[in-house]
């Protein structure tokens, strides 16, 4: 399981928390250049390809998806989060939480409905840490640890 093997997923649900705009925009960059067509919530960070903002929940037809800071929404929301989820099992989505959740997602219902976590957080100044989770089932099967440090 490498970093670099997300840009080029064809399907599955990733969970980024921790706010990672640098990365997210790597991903979605690199789908649109693709070809791919991305449909987001919002846009929190910049990106340079076309992308399409509305509610990915209402807009069928598009390759890719990008759900803002779905920890965050309301019960109600959630619950039509996760069965639109379940429905669309072989899409492409990309799920941006500002938050940072790490080994802790196995307490969140979201668990049932992602393929993979993408935990990132900033330890020191110059310092990147990236834990990336592997996830069948709602349950942890594989991690792997990646620390960027910036050069001095």
């Amino acid at each position: 399981m490498k970093l670099g093997d997300f840009i080029n997923v064809k399907s599955g649900r990733i969970l980024m928390s921790g706010g990672p705009k640098r990365i997210a925009g790597i991903f979605i960059n690199e789908w649109t250049r693709r070809g791919l067509k991305v449909l987001a919530e919002g846009l929190p960070f910049v990106v340079e390809g076309e992308v399409f903002i509305g509610n990915p929940l209402e807009n069928p037809g598009f390759d890719a998806y990008l759900v803002l800071n779905p920890l965050s929404k309301s019960k109600s929301e959630r619950e039509v989060l996760y069965g639109w989820l379940a429905e669309n099992r072989d899409r492409l989505v990309l799920l941006y939480e500002t938050r940072y959740v790490g080994d802790s997602i196995v307490r969140y219902g979201i668990r049932n409905f992602i393929d993979y976590l993408l935990a990132y957080r900033r330890e020191t100044v110059d310092t990147e840490v990236i834990k990336l989770y592997c996830l069948k089932n709602g349950r942890i099967v594989e991690s792997k640890e990646f620390i960027r440090r910036g050069s001095r």
